[in-house]
């Protein structure tokens, strides 16, 4: 039974953490990583809105680079923030049809629907790698006064889809290996064991 343990993702021989608890840890790890960098994105576009906000109409001045900023800065909140939301299982879901198919159906309904999940974000990770890439190779900026160079806001999507995309293929892992539970409800992955 130990080396069954074990292949599953349960702990090692030895009592120690294997492999694929290692994996998912680290893949957590990034998740919340995510969720604070979304976090501070949020903290300072508020902090410009309201620099916007004082020069506009209070020092009667006019702002040139704060409005595209914020919006960047939004955008990239939202694209980051995505695999800490899919870690806290924040996105709206319904779980009658899996209550009603019962423990079997229901894992190979969760199971289809984690690959079809996996194969769209993998695509739109794939793209907007592209995207980013030819940003950066092309030096394209806006075509505001500003000029930011569009590769730096450009870089939160693949950054948001491939974590995202590593936060659905830890679960996924861990709905196969009967830890989803785990995964979800954790506090530290390895507590559980």
């Amino acid at each position: 039974m130990p080396a069954r343990q074990s292949e599953i993702g349960q702990s090692a021989p030895g009592g120690g953490i294997n492999v694929t608890q290692r994996i998912i840890k680290l893949i957590v790890a990034l998740s919340r990583l995510c969720g604070v960098i979304s976090a501070l994105f949020i903290l300072i576009a508020v902090i410009l809105t309201c620099q916007m906000i004082w020069i506009r109409f209070v020092l009667n001045g006019s702002t040139v680079w704060q409005t595209e900023a914020v919006i960047y800065l939004m955008v990239s909140a939202t694209l980051i923030g995505l695999p800490y939301v899919q870690f806290l299982r924040g996105h709206v879901r319904v779980d009658l049809l899996p209550i009603l198919l019962g423990p079997d159906l229901g894992k190979i309904l969760s199971v289809t629907t984690q690959i079809l999940s996996l194969v769209i974000i993998g695509v739109m990770t794939w793209y907007s790698w592209d995207m980013w890439h030819v940003a950066w190779q092309g030096k394209w900026t806006s075509d505001t006064i500003w000029g930011v160079r569009l590769a730096i806001p450009y870089f939160a999507l693949p950054v948001g889809f491939g974590v995202y995309f590593l936060q659905l293929l830890a679960e996924l892992i861990a709905i196969l290996t009967g830890r989803h539970a785990t995964l979800v409800n954790s506090s530290d992955f390895e507590e559980a064991h």
